[in-house]
């Protein structure tokens, strides 16, 4: 009791109710920008937060964490330009939804899978710190190539329309992957001389370019609106579709869990892990990438997941799971506070008061996303005449602001043609960003597993985990064989040959 009370004599302050709820809207307003990212802002806020007690330092930047989680759906839904990498995966339906006037339901659904997923993943980090981060200490390079081998076969379920198309786009992700300087040797890949590629491909320009400009290219190219103009004024969620969504969102929620709890991995693989997951387990399935809400609802869930899980081996281990939460720590360090099993025996009423206020975040982040969607759903009455002129220019300058260089704004324009090819030609995207995403991590997982075993492929099956990882990519390319087999079969059986009027 005496604990309880001083827990909540360190925690009920304005202070820190403040800079939850300000940091919870600089988050959404920030991530809904596209090409400015929650990291951005997490980097952003952290000198202003010196001379701020610690309990409310640290709040201020988890709310602006997991507001730029969010806020990252909502440009991604209204104008097809994701506000944040992992929002990639909520414009594959969301759009679509937005598109045939359902744009309100869309964001709705983004939201409520984002509080829950959010919710979810703060119970995890309170009742499971301990336990998925010893988890976490078990998986090694073996074990990570074989996650990420399991990861890279979501691009086959990705690939809805032609598989052949979608393997195309993930080997040209992971051959972009590969472009700069080699991390062991040091010599220069797929550079042609330019030195602008030695540090790799930016990805914040592709991502921009890949979805952003496409939209642009074929409105300007037409001379008209290319597609039914989104009205976020439609209806909203229904019970029944949330019930429908509420496994996906769950399912996906622990997908996000389990990946934000192993440091190195991302809310971007959370997200495509969930959404492929829903896609294979729903009786919808088909309706998938043309507007569905439970691939919303899956794509937010595991993308919100993440936020709490990445922050179980940053107080467990004092390993940060990603980049903002490596941010953070060094928040904690300026506060004098050093995340880790130590922090846990000498600073424990800090923790728990940490824990309380990363659990009213999920609170303050329905109430500001409920009237972020009232009025950031304006964005969708604009005339795209005057709409388009101003994401270009968000565009330019979110690909500009990355390394403050000209070349990636060009680098943006050419993927946005590239983009337009893709559009114009069928081939899906998102295998191409997965493949992007992953080829980096899987290169340097194979390469030091390969080190550590000195050329014995036997360290590749060293134990449970990877056993584990070997049964779910097999289970996951048989299913998705057979499904694309049996959908030729039915594609080709006589009857429906003549259907055709």
């Amino acid at each position: 009791m005496d604990m309880f009370s001083e827990v909540l004599h360190l925690f009920l302050s304005l202070d820190n109710i403040l800079a939850i709820a300000l940091g919870v809207v600089i988050g959404v307003v920030v991530g809904s920008i596209p090409g400015l990212t929650a990291t951005m802002a997490v980097a952003l806020a952290l000198p202003f937060t010196f001379t701020m007690e610690p309990v409310a330092a640290i709040l201020l930047l988890v709310g602006i964490y997991k507001g730029g989680m969010y806020g990252g759906s909502i440009t991604a839904i209204l104008i097809r330009t994701p506000g944040s990498p992992a929002s990639a995966c909520t414009l594959l339906d969301g759009y679509p939804l937005a598109q045939q006037g359902y744009a309100k339901k869309a964001l709705k659904t983004a939201l409520y899978s984002s509080v829950i997923a959010d919710f979810i993943s703060n119970i995890a980090l309170i009742f499971f710190a301990a336990y998925l981060a010893k988890i976490a200490l078990n998986f090694g390079a073996p074990e990570f190539f074989w996650l990420i081998c399991f990861s890279l076969t979501i691009i086959i379920s990705l690939a809805s329309g032609s598989m052949i198309k979608g393997l195309l786009a993930a080997l040209m992700g992971i051959l972009l992957s590969l472009v700069g300087l080699d991390e062991v040797y040091g010599s220069q890949r797929l550079t042609f001389g330019n030195y602008n590629l030695m540090d790799s491909i930016s990805f914040i320009p592709l991502l921009i370019g890949l979805f952003a400009i496409p939209e642009i290219i074929e409105f300007y190219r037409k001379k008209v609106v290319p597609h039914i103009k989104a009205k976020a004024s439609g209806v909203g969620m229904t019970l029944a579709e949330f019930k429908r969504c509420l496994k996906p969102i769950v399912r996906g929620s622990l997908f996000g869990v389990l990946i934000g709890a192993i440091p190195g991995t991302g809310a971007t693989a959370a997200a495509f892990i969930s959404y492929s997951d829903a896609r294979r387990r729903s009786p919808n399935r088909d309706n998938f990438g043309k507007g569905e809400v439970e691939g919303v609802a899956a794509a937010e869930a595991g993308n919100n997941g993440v936020a709490g899980a990445t922050m179980i081996p940053l107080l467990s281990l004092g390993i940060p799971g990603d980049v903002i939460t490596a941010i953070i720590l060094g928040a904690f360090m300026v506060h004098g506070l050093t995340p880790g099993p130590i922090m846990f025996q000498e600073n424990l009423t800090l923790i728990y008061a940490l824990f309380v206020g990363i659990m009213c975040s999920s609170l303050v982040l329905l109430v500001v996303g409920n009237g972020a969607i009232k009025y950031f759903s304006l964005i969708a009455d604009i005339p795209k005449s005057i709409l388009f002129p101003i994401v270009l220019m968000f565009c330019v300058y979110g690909a500009y602001a990355v390394n403050n260089d000209t070349f990636d704004v060009w680098l943006m324009l050419g993927f946005g043609v590239l983009g337009y090819i893709f559009n114009r030609a069928a081939i899906p995207a998102a295998p191409f960003l997965i493949g992007f995403i992953l080829g980096p991590m899987f290169e340097d997982n194979l390469r030091r597993s390969l080190l550590i075993g000195h050329g014995d492929m036997s360290i590749f099956v060293r134990g449970p985990i990877t056993w584990f990882f070997i049964a779910l990519t097999l289970g996951s390319i048989l299913l998705a064989l057979y499904r694309y087999f049996s959908t030729r079969r039915q594609s080709s059986r006589p009857g429906k040959a003549q259907e055709t009027p």
